[in-house]
C-alpha cells in the first residue's frame, strides 16, 4: 500500500502527520511518502523521521481582494499539475488540513485517487469544507465537527494522532517523571505547573503567566515550567520573579514534551489540537487560553469542548490577567478532588488509539 501524507506547516500539524505515517508504516505495511512546503517545519521533521519528502507551493488562503487573491487560481492550478505525478501510484492520498494540504489533496481528486481528509479542530478549516464533498471519508478529532460539514458526507471519529513518546506517559508517567525532574531541575514534594503557548510561543499568555508567578511567589509547595518560544525567551525571562520560595524553570521549547507533560499536575496553554490532544492522552487538568484570532474562533470550540466535558477551565484571552490566573491556578491546585475528576475526565475524553484509528479508516480507503 503506497500512501502520500499532504499537510504541515507547525508543530501541530506535522507531529499528528507523524504519528499516523508510523502506524501506517509499522501496522499496515504502508509506504509512505510526504508532500509538504520548504519553509514549513515538515522539511526538516520528516526525513529526520525516515520518510520521503518532497515540496510543493503553497499558500494561505487569501480572504480579501488583492493581487495574490486574483494570480491565486492560476498559481493554484499549477502546484495541482506539480503534485500529479506524486500522487499518481498512489493508493489513497490523506489531506492533514490547512492549505499545504490543497494542492495534493486536488491532484488525488483530479488522478481519481481516494482521499481521506482529517480535521484536527472542532471548527473545520475552509480547505476540509471545500474538499469534503468529494474526499472518501472525513476523519474527525471532535465528534461535534460532523453537524458543521455538508450532509450526506461519510465521517469518522478517530481522534487527532499523538506521537507514541507521549502516549506512552499514560502508562510510564512515573517512569518519565522520574526523568524529568533530573532533566528540568524539579524537585519530588512540589505540585508542577507546565505553560507553554504552543510551539511557536504566546507573548501574552507568556506575559500573563509571569505575572501570575509574582502573585504565587509565596508558594514553597509549586513549581513552575515554562516553555516561552524561541522568540519570546530573553524578554519573558527578565520578568521572572526572583525573590520567594517558588521554584521556576523556564526554557524556549523542549524537545521532548513528553518529560513536561509527565511531571504536570495542570497544564496552562492554548488550545490548539495538538496541545488539546496530547493533554488529555496524558490524563492532565488543564487551563486553556483559546487564540482569539484563530480562523472561525476554532480553538474556542476546542477548548469548549473539554470544559464541557469537566476536563479544563476556560479563560477568554481578553480576559487574562496575572492575578486572575495566579487565582484559578491556586484553586484547582488546592482543591485535589476537583483536580483529580479534572485529570479523570481529561483521560476519558482522549482518544489515545486515535493514530491507529485514522490508519484504519486510510487503508479501508486504499482497499477501495
Amino acid at each position: 500500500m503506497r500512501v502520500v501524507v499532504a499537510g504541515g506547516g507547525t508543530a501541530g500539524h506535522v507531529f499528528p502527520a507523524l504519528a499516523l505515517a508510523k502506524e501506517l508504516a509499522e501496522r499496515h505495511g504502508a509506504d509512505v511518502a510526504f508532500v509538504g512546503t520548504a519553509r514549513g517545519l515538515e522539511s526538516g521533521l520528516v526525513p529526520a523521521a525516515g520518510f520521503a519528502f518532497s515540496t510543493v507551493e503553497a499558500r494561505p488562503f487569501e480572504r480579501k481582494l488583492s493581487l495574490r487573491a486574483v494570480t491565486a487560481p492560476v498559481w493554484a492550478l499549477r502546484s495541482v499539475g506539480r503534485c500529479r505525478p506524486l500522487v499518481a501510484g498512489a493508493d489513497v492520498v490523506v489531506g492533514m488540513g490547512g492549505y499545504v494540504s490543497v494542492p495534493a489533496s486536488l491532484a488525488a481528486i483530479r488522478s481519481r485517487r481516494p482521499l481521506v481528509l482529517h480535521e484536527q479542530n472542532a471548527v473545520p478549516g475552509l480547505a476540509n469544507r471545500t474538499l469534503s464533498r468529494v474526499a472518501r471519508t472525513v476523519a474527525l478529532s471532535f465528534g461535534e465537527t460532523a453537524r458543521l460539514l455538508p450532509r450526506r458526507i461519510d465521517t469518522e471519529v478517530t481522534g487527532n494522532p499523538v506521537r507514541e513518546e507521549i502516549v506512552a506517559v499514560r502508562s510510564d508517567r512515573a517512569a518519565f517523571a522520574e526523568e524529568a525532574r533530573s532533566t528540568l531541575g524539579l524537585e519530588a514534594d512540589r505540585a508542577t505547573v507546565v505553560a507553554f503557548g504552543g510551539s511557536q510561543g504566546a507573548l501574552h499568555l507568556d506575559r500573563a503567566v509571569t505575572g501570575a508567578l509574582r502573585h504565587l511567589r509565596d508558594r514553597g509547595d509549586l513549581q513552575v515550567v515554562l516553555l516561552t518560544g524561541t522568540g519570546h525567551f530573553q524578554e519573558t525571562e527578565r520578568r521572572l520573579p526572583r525573590d520567594g520560595p517558588l521554584l521556576v524553570r523556564a526554557f524556549p521549547f523542549l524537545d521532548r514534551m513528553e518529560l513536561a507533560y509527565a511531571v504536570a499536575d495542570l497544564v496552562v496553554s492554548r488550545a490548539g489540537a495538538t496541545t488539546v490532544a496530547e493533554v488529555t492522552v496524558c490524563g492532565l487538568p488543564s487551563i486553556l487560553v483559546p487564540y482569539p484570532y484563530a480562523t472561525g474562533r476554532h480553538q474556542e470550540a476546542n477548548a469548549r469542548s473539554l470544559q464541557r466535558a469537566g476536563a479544563a477551565m476556560v479563560i477568554m484571552d481578553h480576559a487574562l490577567a496575572g492575578e486572575l490566573l495566579a487565582s484559578k491556578i491556586a484553586a484547582i491546585l488546592d482543591d485535589r478532588p476537583r483536580l483529580r475528576a479534572m485529570g479523570e475526565r481529561a483521560s476519558a475524553w482522549a482518544r489515545p488509539d486515535a493514530a491507529q484509528a485514522l490508519a484504519n479508516v486510510v487503508a479501508e480507503a486504499a482497499e477501495g
